[in-house]
Parts: C-alpha cells; structure tokens; sequence
C-alpha cells in the first residue's frame, strides 16, 4: 500500500504477528541488516534504540554513514537522520481484530525510495514467519 500527502509517502504492509514482534525486528540493530536492503551492518550505542540512539550503517558498496534516532515512541513509531538528513519515519499501527500494519515514511521527494522500503516490508513477513 502507498499513501500521498501533499509533502510525504508512506509505503505499509499488513502483517498477522503480534504488533510487539514486529515492534523488535525494526528497533533491534543487530536485525536491520537481516531485513533492510540498504544495510550491511550496524554499529549503534543500543542494540535496541531508542531516542537519541547514535551509530553507524554500512551500505552494501561499504560506505559508512552516521546516524541518531530523533524520535521515538515505543511500539508506535520512530525516525531517525542518516548523515544529518532527515530519513525514514517507522509507524506502528495495531489492529484491534489482531495483526498489524508497518508504514514507512518519506519526503514525497524519496519517493523512488518506496522500492526499496517495499523489500524492506516484505523481507520483515519474511523473518516473522521464520
């Protein structure tokens, strides 16, 4: 699913897991590389982040990029800046009949970045029915 507003995108995708499972894939650094196509590795302060979480990506071609979390609310959402620049905002949406929905979150101008958050999403259904 693809959400437009007139500044942002979001990309989402339902899951039937528990909200607090998928809650652990996207917060535990030592998971993003297993589930984010832009991530080798990880060196972070926290291996679960939180607010003000300071570290490191590598990029599969082995560029290095500092980042810190800027904000973050548990098991609901969290954004962070890579190399000082704004990135991507992660919702937690809770279904009350079960399940849950993931968005990611852009500038409407990354919008060619929904491909890659789209592997993202599918690779996380992935690792929950692992």
């Amino acid at each position: 699913m693809i959400r437009l507003s007139a500044t942002r995108a979001s990309v989402g995708k339902f899951y039937r897991a528990a909200p607090l499972s998928v809650w652990g894939l996207i917060t535990d650094t030592f998971q993003w590389p297993r589930w984010g196509p832009t991530v080798k590795s990880v060196q972070c302060s926290d291996r679960f982040i939180r607010r003000g979480s300071r570290g490191q990506v590598f990029t599969p071609p082995g560029i290095r990029l500092p980042f810190v979390v800027t904000e973050y609310e548990y098991a609901r959402f969290w954004s962070w800046e890579v190399a000082t620049l704004k990135a991507t905002g992660h919702h937690l949406q809770a279904i009350e009949s079960g399940g849950c929905y993931l968005w990611f979150d852009m500038p409407l101008i990354a919008l060619p970045y929904a491909v890659i958050c789209r592997m993202a999403l599918n690779r996380i259904e992935g690792l929950l029915t692992e």
